[in-house]
């Protein structure tokens, strides 16, 4: 994970330098952009130190390494649902708390029910039913 670890680390110097330029741009007055733009600076430098965090404790990748083969990065990638519908029920709630923010607030606390729910039922699906362990 070096290379990540590098990309978005070489992002902070870029994005707090901009942040200043905007700033001097703006005469200091719309602190809106100038917030967002440390910001983003800043999650930058959280993804990248976490990054270099979990490439430290998992060791290098075949993707890290210049002599690897192809079949190296094959096997297991990690455990995927294919059958489970509880993403589609959450990203349906999530469009209509979106769509509550432009139309009405009641929405909002509809989507946010049917949220919770999808989110309960999400973390919880292999402790039930046919696919529990």
């Amino acid at each position: 994970m070096k290379v990540e670890t590098r990309l978005f680390l070489l992002l902070v110097p870029f994005f707090v330098p901009v942040a200043i330029v905007y700033g001097f741009l703006t005469n200091w007055t719309e602190w809106v952009g100038i917030l967002g733009i440390l910001l983003v600076g800043g999650l930058s430098a959280m993804i990248g130190f976490y990054l270099g965090f979990t490439g430290r404790r998992v060791g290098l990748r075949p993707e890290d390494r210049r002599d690897a083969e192809i079949h190296e990065g094959s096997g297991e990638q990690g455990h995927f649902s294919p059958w489970s519908w509880w993403p589609l029920v959450l990203g349906l709630s999530a469009a209509g708390g979106f769509l509550g923010l432009a139309v009405g607030w009641w929405i909002v606390y509809v989507a946010a029910g049917l949220a919770a729910i999808a989110l309960v039922g999400w973390v919880f699906e292999y402790s039930r039913g046919d696919h529990a362990h």
